[in-house]
């Protein structure tokens, strides 16, 4: 997270927790307000550099105390003071979508429950709708997003899933008995959460690794659960499992790690009788085409059958187009300069920006006479370099399915992703016709993040994703696979109905910082479990072809 959004966050914390805690509502309000100010402001770390915060209007004394303090000590003592004074089970309820500080506090003034369990026992006793502003609808919800939670609690972001195992291996190679580590179960196979990370060791000897590994777990955040025969149990972080299997056969590693990948599969009832070096010896054993770990899901087999999958050829190799990502002149933490030249650094050449449009002006978006500013920036970035930068938008999905600006507007951009932000509770009906007709928009190019999903945080909105599929294919828009971990949307299970209709797809990291550049690696992760190849994705076009594709309904350059 970026020390930009770490201060907005602290100052809406803070303001959430003041309500809970009875404070005056100007104080609440001033820090409500506070943050609102930083998220307008493009340039906050010059600011801070500069020390020139205290200039910016709403924020006073009392808030630039407050954020000096965090920028210095990494936390602010008024915010961890204030956290004190709150029951726990109201900080909790916060986790709660739907459930403002007013509501938490309603709750616990009348019922004061001591944990999540117990406001469980409120909903089905049917208490809680006896409140003034809830109903059976909002006993029903809270009910739902508690169970969300508890489900999520012991499940971490597939990213964080490679950064922990990443962590682990390094950890373990300071044993001199590790011969070879590798990542394996459904963390090979990329799946978008994971339950329990599985590492796969070869030693050259148990008792050595066993007191060597266990010696290394005690000053890190692994603690050793138990051991069985040839595996260690750990909780990483209180929160996750991850358990270590280590052989000293090379055959034996291997077979392990096939059948690991393969859970939930008929792979691993595949004959695994003989001594092998790698897992194409196992496949060519078994008279089977070699089938990548990313594939080896039960949901691939139902769909394509084991002895017809067509593995996907998708290599970051490949891409040429970098698309939807976000600059300072929205919610982006680097210039557009920056964002390109660390795009192309990674084999990017050219490059449609798209920063979030005027009704996302909780993210800086771009009014009218903005876009002209920053058109002009475009067009002497272009006269200056060999990289092309195409003028693009994210415009969102009003209401109606209508997009936010009009059409003499909207004809001013060479490429628009059309995204919903906003009244996420449509029925599925009134939300699948509104993405349809937005993708029906003659302007519209590509469909972002399709059904608004938080991994771990939020459901995707309900509708119809069949029929919006249908409308991308029918309207020639393509599809974005959004590889930002949070979402990783398109989900890859609704990738091959996309296929199966001849879709296009972008695969695009929404990037908000550098760092966030390098996300795209994900999204080739979940479409290469999807089976996508290269010619199906309009980000693996040659500059040409893209530029046909842009041109495709309306003339554009």
């Amino acid at each position: 997270m970026s020390l930009k959004k770490e201060i907005i966050s602290l100052l809406e914390n803070m303001s959430e927790l003041m309500e809970l805690d009875g404070e005056n509502k100007f104080k609440i309000s001033a820090f409500k307000n506070g943050a609102n100010s930083l998220r307008q402001i493009n340039n906050l770390e010059e600011l801070i550099e500069r020390d020139e915060l205290k200039n910016v209007k709403g924020i006073g004394k009392g808030i630039l105390s407050v954020i000096n303090e965090y920028i210095d000590e990494g936390e602010a003592n008024d915010y961890v003071e204030l956290k004190s004074k709150i029951p726990n089970v109201m900080i909790e309820m916060l986790q709660i979508r739907g459930m403002g500080a007013r509501k938490i506090k309603q709750i616990y003034d009348v019922y004061a429950p001591d944990n999540l369990n117990d406001l469980i026992k409120l909903c089905q006793d049917k208490l809680i709708q006896k409140l003034k502003g809830f109903s059976e609808k909002s006993e029903l919800s809270i009910l739902e997003e508690i169970r969300r939670i508890k489900e999520s609690s012991s499940k971490i972001l597939l990213n964080r899933g490679f950064i922990i195992a990443e962590q682990v291996k390094k950890l373990l190679y300071n044993s001199k008995t590790v011969l070879q580590i590798e990542i394996s179960g459904e963390l090979r196979r990329v799946r978008e959460v994971i339950e329990q990370i599985e590492l796969i060791c070869l030693v050259n000897d148990y008792n050595l690794f066993e007191e060597e590994a266990t010696n290394l777990l005690l000053n890190s955040d692994l603690v050793l659960l138990n051991k069985n025969e040839n595996k260690l149990i750990l909780l990483y972080s209180q929160k996750i499992r991850v358990v270590i299997h280590y052989f000293l056969n090379k055959s034996d590693f291997v077979k392990t790690n096939f059948v690991l990948t393969s859970a939930n599969s008929s792979l691993s009832d595949l004959s695994l009788n003989n001594n092998y070096e790698n897992e194409i010896e196992i496949f060519a054993e078994n008279k089977m085409n070699f089938i990548i770990p990313e594939m080896r899901e039960h949901e691939v087999f139902e769909h394509f059958g084991k002895d017809k999958i067509i593995n996907s050829d998708l290599s970051i190799e490949n891409f040429n187009g970098f698309f939807h990502f976000h600059t300072t002149w929205s919610d982006g933490n680097n210039t557009l300069t920056e964002m390109v030249e660390e795009a192309n650094k990674i084999g990017f050449n050219y490059f449609a920006l798209c920063d979030h449009s005027k009704s996302a002006y909780y993210a800086n978006g771009l009014k009218e006479d903005r876009i002209l500013l920053q058109h002009k920036e475009i067009d002497k970035l272009n006269k200056n370099s060999d990289l092309r930068i195409y003028k693009g938008i994210e415009s969102d999905i009003l209401k109606d399915g209508s997009l936010d600006y009009d059409n003499d507007i909207l004809s001013l951009f060479e490429f628009v992703v059309a995204s919903i932000h906003s009244n996420f509770h449509l029925d599925e009906d009134e939300m699948t016709s509104r993405i349809i007709k937005a993708v029906e928009n003659e302007h519209t190019d590509l469909l972002a993040h399709p059904t608004g999903r938080l991994l771990l945080r939020r459901d995707g909105y309900k509708l119809n994703i069949k029929k919006v599929i249908d409308a991308c294919s029918q309207n020639d828009v393509a599809i974005e696979i959004n590889a930002n971990p949070n979402r990783l949307d398109l989900d890859w299970r609704n990738l091959f109905y996309a296929r199966e209709k001849g879709c296009k797809f972008a695969i695009n990291p929404d990037a908000h910082s550098l760092e966030g550049i390098h996300d795209i690696k994900y999204g080739i992760m979940i479409a290469r479990k999807g089976g996508v190849q290269n010619s199906e994705v309009i980000n693996c076009y040659s500059e040409g072809d893209f530029q046909k594709f842009i041109n495709r309904k309306i003339k554009r350059i």
